[in-house]
């Protein structure tokens, strides 16, 4: 069964004492919820992935990474390599959001070389898409969303569907308050999957979940997760407060039929 997948981006947030009093919170908060339907991911800045694999190594909670290199190792000053995630622990990748596009400058070409060299050494690559608001105002959402798509799998010729997570996350909610309507998200989040169908087949694009990300908050995580498509919740500044991120994780979800 695919499981949704309730992700947590720390982003550059968080110090070696903070996190140990986060979790703290975080895990007695979710010591009596059962977890059968569902995984738990937080992705942690780089210094303090060793000490959350530490603090969570007896729980249920997956380690995920911002970002990584797509070689093993070499002369790439300032990145970090997959095969030196993957000896901490890190199952997810967190690849192409927002910032590191509009930010950092990183391409479609530059993130689909990530996204290939994550999966090629066994992690699960987290690949985030989404438009600006220009480009929602021009009518260009879908169009991006798929050139966006299609580079950044040009690597990944076949791929299982429970070892690949798309995150659409539309960069006009993102740390606004302002998210996208249910309907916004699910509308994209279905050309996703339909796209995803035609670059591998049905079964697969079935089996891959599509998160939603962009001002995910306890108050709009329900209507979200009723969405035919939207299999998890990719959670930027609410993720950083453990009681919200708890109610986050724990909602009840009753899809729509």
């Amino acid at each position: 069964m695919k499981k949704y997948l309730m992700a947590g981006n720390w982003k550059m947030h968080k110090t070696f004492k903070e996190t140990t009093e986060y979790f703290e919170i975080f895990l007695k908060g979710l010591a009596e919820f059962n977890f059968s339907d569902r995984e738990i991911m937080i992705a942690p800045p780089f210094t303090v992935l060793a000490h959350t694999r530490k603090l969570t190594e007896e729980s249920f909670i997956k380690l995920g990474a911002q970002n990584a290199c797509w070689e093993e190792k070499g002369a790439f000053t300032g990145e970090i390599s997959p095969v030196m995630l993957k000896e901490l622990g890190v199952t997810y990748v967190i690849l192409g959001h927002s910032e590191r596009r509009h930010i950092f400058g990183e391409t479609n070409e530059l993130i689909g070389k990530r996204v290939g060299g994550v999966y090629r050494y066994g992690l699960i690559p987290i690949l985030c898409v989404g438009e600006t608001l220009e480009e929602r105002k021009s009518g260009k959402t879908l169009e991006v969303v798929k050139t966006q798509l299609i580079e950044g799998l040009k690597e990944l010729k076949e791929v299982k569907g429970n070892d690949l997570v798309i995150a659409y996350e539309p960069v006009w909610a993102i740390g606004t308050g302002v998210n996208a309507t249910p309907e916004q998200a699910e509308e994209v989040h279905a050309f996703i999957r339909k796209k995803l169908e035609e670059i591998y087949n049905k079964e697969i694009s079935e089996k891959i979940r599509i998160l939603y990300g962009g001002s995910v908050k306890p108050e709009n995580i329900a209507d979200l997760m009723r969405q035919p498509n939207i299999d998890g919740v990719l959670v930027g500044g609410a993720s950083l407060d453990p009681e919200k991120f708890i109610k986050i994780c724990t909602i009840q979800i009753e899809k729509i039929c």
